[in-house]
């Protein structure tokens, strides 16, 4: 029978063990939890269906995503720089996945977007299914099957995080004076008026002329302009992210924001510049962005420095 219960897991597993055409075929798996023995048996029918007609060479081989995300998380993921929480994240979607053909990858993501809808961020959603496609496609262009990209149809859910939220100077100074932890303390004053991620801010040099980052998120080595204002501040020691944790949400409850995110002081940054008529490929250079795209969302503030400008011709004689 290839559908029996796992006595360690209590799930139902496939286990097809034939000769078909002299030659021994076999497939194991193991099904997910709270599937009914009316789904087990369904799947049951067409994968032995599919097996044998790959056999006895009425179908191509079908590849499945468990084997792809497999092999990625084997060979793959340990060579990226956050493997470990891509094996998570993918291990999170597994109900979805296990036991599914490699071309059904875009059903599963429909199907894994539409059932978490309303019970994770939209941006977590798109990105688990973002590691999903990124796994079926490394698996698929190793397979040379010739068939389709699977990852070609995956539609990922739609993520509006742009926030309008701009930290003054006055406001980060009352964040700041609300800290008692100085290490936290100077982590906002840095974050404010250099625009680096507390990472960033973490494990950056003090260099007289500014902060040197020789690992940073686009892959480019920069130097970040360093304010007088902050020089006794670049000397405190940043603690780990633990610390930061803890005493972060203390200062804002006690400064009276509390929707205030550490990573809206690289926004205020950022606003602040073109506020002051910066143009936007040097704030881009400032805060490293790869892109031209990452800096647009600063435009308005831009554009409102110019027509403040462009009011003043009518003074003009």
């Amino acid at each position: 029978m290839p559908i029996y219960r796992d006595r360690k897991s209590g799930q139902w597993r496939f286990d097809f063990d034939r000769r078909v055409n002299g030659q021994r075929v076999r497939r194991r798996q193991l099904l997910p939890p709270g599937w009914t023995r009316a789904q087990a048996d369904a799947f049951d029918r067409q994968e032995s269906a599919a097996l044998y007609a790959i056999a006895t060479g009425v179908a191509r081989p079908r590849h499945h995503i468990d084997d792809a995300v497999t092999g990625y998380c084997k060979h793959r993921a340990p060579a990226l720089k956050h493997g470990a929480n891509v094996q998570r994240e993918l291990e999170q979607m597994r109900d979805w996945w296990t036991g599914r053909a490699l071309d059904q990858l875009p059903k599963v993501c429909a199907e894994y977007a539409a059932d978490q809808e309303g019970a994770l961020q939209p941006a977590t959603i798109r990105n688990r299914i973002a590691y999903l496609r990124a796994a079926c496609r490394w698996f698929w262009k190793r397979t040379e099957d010739g068939g389709e990209d699977p990852g070609a149809r995956v539609v990922s859910p739609t993520v509006r995080n742009a926030r309008d939220i701009v930290i003054s100077r006055a406001e980060m100074v009352r964040l700041a004076r609300a800290c008692p932890h100085p290490g936290v303390r100077a982590l906002i004053r840095i974050a404010w008026w250099s625009g680096m991620r507390v990472a960033e801010i973490q494990r950056a040099e003090r260099l007289p002329a500014g902060f040197l980052l020789r690992d940073t998120k686009n892959g480019s080595p920069r130097i970040v302009p360093m304010h007088p204002i902050i020089s006794t501040a670049s000397r405190i020691e940043i603690p780990p992210r633990s610390v930061i944790d803890y005493w972060w949400p203390l200062a804002r409850t006690a400064a009276q924001m509390p929707h205030v995110r550490l990573h809206d002081l690289r926004h205020a940054h950022a606003s602040a510049l073109a506020s002051a008529g910066v143009d936007l490929a040097t704030i881009g250079r400032i805060l490293g962005h790869k892109s031209p795209a990452s800096t647009l969302r600063y435009a308005h503030h831009s554009v409102e420095r110019q027509a403040e400008a462009i009011a003043l011709l009518r003074r003009a004689r």
